[in-house]
């Protein structure tokens, strides 16, 4: 198939590198404008654009991809199938159309659960025993098209945000080849979704909503922690600074009348025990506001910690 590719993260690279390496011909790739990072705030490329240029693909960076001079630029390219991951911007439905195949969006969760921009996050918050990938047919709706073809799997006990994000990748690259060519072969049967989903809008994700509220149980709270790494990581406050709390295990649950949630009630050399809402939280990785990420046995030789003390 002649293949236009739209994505910008870190995530859609994978399914790019798949389809170059693939019998498929990808014809242009369209990305996000590039962004200034760091602290020099020197513009950079999309991790999506990094991969094209470096294949020597032609990339287009509209502000606006709706814009009537992209839809033409696109029916000039004259593509098979638009492959749509995680490109952050919405695709109108001249776009939508224009392909013999039409648009295919890889997302990932086992849809209808978790439409939005963050399922990965959310479902390692959430506890969802497994997660996935769905390859869909995109409509004018929010992650609503007929489904095409799933792949399932099961989340370790400590997965991260992270460590699922690498795997959905994975996942996402290999099930995506398999919808194309089974599209090209009239393989496939599109399933329509129900209008609500049965778990809510993934929403996208902010600083802050990493900010650790103790009043919620230590299941709830070491399961934020998990889904929020590496970005935007779950923090609490110290003595007036940003802590952010990497690593933590629950001891167990039930509350405890005479501490208040967010009580530290435990310091060992290798743990910090907090009081929450419902149950005790280890705290085993963390970073004070200018300090180095480090076990907790680590930052208790350089800062002392006593009973009694409050976190937020």
């Amino acid at each position: 198939m002649r293949v236009v590719f739209m994505g910008t993260p870190d995530f859609a690279t994978g399914t790019l590198k798949a389809l170059l390496e693939s019998k498929h011909e990808v014809a242009a790739v369209y990305s996000q404008p590039d962004k200034p990072r760091g602290r020099g705030k020197e513009m950079q490329f999309t991790p999506v654009k990094e991969v094209a240029a470096a294949a020597q693909v032609p990339v287009y960076q509209p502000v606006k991809v709706k814009d009537p001079e992209v839809i033409q630029q696109l029916k000039e390219i004259c593509p098979d199938v638009i492959v749509v991951v995680a490109f952050g911007q919405i695709i109108p439905a001249e776009i939508l159309r224009l392909p013999k195949f039409g648009c295919v969006n890889v997302h990932a969760s086992l849809l209808p659960k978790y439409r939005g921009a963050a399922p990965i996050q959310w479902a390692v918050i959430n506890g969802e025993k497994k997660s996935g990938v769905t390859t869909m047919k995109m409509d004018t709706g929010l992650d609503t098209g007929d489904m095409l073809l799933k792949k399932e799997l099961e989340l370790a006990f400590y997965e991260t945000g992270g460590s699922l994000f690498d795997k959905l990748s994975a996942v996402g690259a290999e099930l995506l080849l398999e919808t194309l060519d089974k599209l090209e072969k009239g393989e496939v049967v599109p399933v329509s979704q129900p209008k609500e989903s049965p778990t809510a809008y993934a929403a996208m994700l902010t600083k802050k909503t990493g900010n650790i509220d103790w009043n919620k149980g230590a299941v709830e709270i070491e399961r934020l922690i998990r889904g929020l790494n590496p970005w935007p990581s779950a923090y609490t406050h110290l003595g007036g600074k940003t802590l952010k709390i990497w690593k933590a295990s629950v001891k167990d649950s039930g509350k405890y009348e005479t501490e208040t949630p967010g009580t530290i009630t435990e310091v060992t050399k290798q743990k910090i025990g907090v009081q929450t809402g419902d149950g005790l939280l280890y705290i085993e990785e963390l970073q004070l506001e200018g300090k180095k990420r480090m076990p907790a046995d680590a930052f208790l030789r350089g800062f002392e910690l006593k009973h009694g003390m409050q976190l937020g």
